[in-house]
C-alpha cells in the first residue's frame, strides 16, 4: 500500500483574466491622459460662449488673439508683419491646413479680422472659430 505524503505540492494557477483587466485599465488611462494633453497647444484665453461648441480632434494649428491684440501661432508670439509668411510656410507643409482661430472674448475685433484676412490671402479654407460651451436655457413661456 502506498502512503501519500502529508505535504501536498500544488502548482500555482496562472490567472490571466485579472492581468488582462489591468492591462486594459492602463491602456484606457494612458489614452485618456494623452487626449487631454494633445488638445491644448495654445495659450489660455477667455473664449466667448456658444451653444454648438465642440472640439475637433483633427491635426490643426491654433492661432490665438489675446485681449490686447497680440497674435500667437500655437504658443509662439508672431508679429502681424510676419504672420503671412508663417502661414505660407505652414500651408506649404500641409496643403489641407486647418486652423482653429481662438480669440479672447474681450479682444479687439480689428485683430481678429486681420488674422482672418491673412488666412484668406494664404488660401486656408478650413477655419474653425473656438468657443466655450454655453448651457442652453429654456425659452420663456408666455400665457
Amino acid at each position: 500500500m502506498k502512503l501519500r505524503s502529508l505535504r501536498v505540492e500544488k502548482q500555482p494557477k496562472l490567472m490571466i483574466i485579472p492581468m488582462i483587466d489591468i492591462i486594459f485599465f492602463l491602456l484606457v488611462f494612458f489614452m485618456m491622459s494623452m487626449l487631454s494633453m494633445v488638445v491644448q497647444k495654445s495659450i489660455d484665453l477667455s473664449l466667448p460662449q456658444a451653444t454648438a461648441a465642440k472640439v475637433n480632434m483633427e491635426t490643426t494649428i491654433p492661432i490665438s488673439v489675446t485681449r490686447d491684440g497680440a497674435i500667437f501661432v500655437e504658443q509662439e508670439p508672431v508679429a502681424p508683419e510676419t504672420l503671412m509668411r508663417r502661414l505660407q510656410i505652414e500651408k506649404e507643409r500641409n496643403p489641407k491646413l486647418a486652423v482653429v482661430l481662438r480669440a479672447d472674448a474681450d479682444s479687439q475685433h480689428k485683430s481678429f479680422v486681420f488674422v482672418l484676412d491673412q488666412l484668406k490671402k494664404v488660401g486656408v479654407e478650413r477655419i474653425a472659430i473656438a468657443t466655450d460651451s454655453k448651457a442652453v436655457s429654456e425659452p420663456a413661456q408666455t400665457r
